[in-house]
């Protein structure tokens, strides 16, 4: 019973992320036509799809990733956002090698779920510190010599999340915390852009990485 409880509210909170797509997209369109493109709405719905996945530990998540980054990637060269199109350009490859990494923590209960593991407080205090100072100069260089529209934002949204991508390849549960911080981020970023997709599909990200941290600590092997 608490096994189908589970599941039940999995498919209840990943429909509530795919409505929330839908009924942006209709909204914003309806008040300003052609607001949004519909690659914007295929994008969040299968960032949507992807990051639901992820925080069940689900292997499918690559699935949709895939598709995720491509199109979000257009979306980012549209907005003249070049720090989030080298970091799209970095999941595609990090995704096809975190395949074979989860193929290998794959549960013996479930063919499609993970065991999770988790990081030594001073070490994730020590990764974090090297974040936000790499990404203030990142900032710096890309509002110096490029024309990025939002250069600190976009750097803060980067690096921690290559950082996050990692820790998260590597079934480390901490990356929620670093995921978190980067989603807060970006719902600014992409209001200020004036993409409402991006901005409803980056809120309930950040919901997201609750539920996530949740599905990933009771599934912690206790392993470091």
């Amino acid at each position: 019973m608490k096994h189908t409880r589970s599941k039940l509210f999995d498919y209840s909170f990943l429909s509530v992320g795919l409505l929330i797509q839908v009924v942006t997209y209709v909204i914003t369109n309806h008040f300003s036509p052609d607001a949004l493109s519909p690659l914007s709405l295929v994008s969040g719905l299968l960032g949507v799809c992807s990051v639901c996945l992820a925080a069940q530990g689900n292997i499918w998540t690559y699935l949709f990733g895939f598709g995720q980054v491509g199109t979000y990637t257009w979306l980012c060269l549209q907005q003249r956002l070049y720090g989030e199109v080298a970091i799209n350009a970095y999941y595609f490859l990090t995704m096809i090698y975190g395949i074979f990494v989860w193929r290998r923590r794959l549960t013996d209960k479930d063919a499609y779920t993970v065991t999770t593991r988790t990081l030594r407080t001073v070490h994730f205090l020590l990764i974090a510190a090297a974040a936000v100072l790499l990404s203030y100069l990142v900032g710096f260089g890309l509002e110096r010599w490029t024309d990025d529209t939002q250069p600190y934002l976009d750097a803060f949204t980067t690096i921690p999340a290559l950082v996050a991508q990692v820790l998260m390849i590597l079934v480390y549960r901490e990356h929620w915390y670093i995921w978190l911080a980067v989603d807060i981020l970006s719902v600014v970023m992409w209001l200020r852009a004036g993409d409402y997709c991006m901005t409803a599909q980056y809120a309930f990200w950040c919901c997201n990485c609750v539920y996530g941290f949740i599905c990933w600590r009771r599934s912690d092997g206790g392993t470091r």
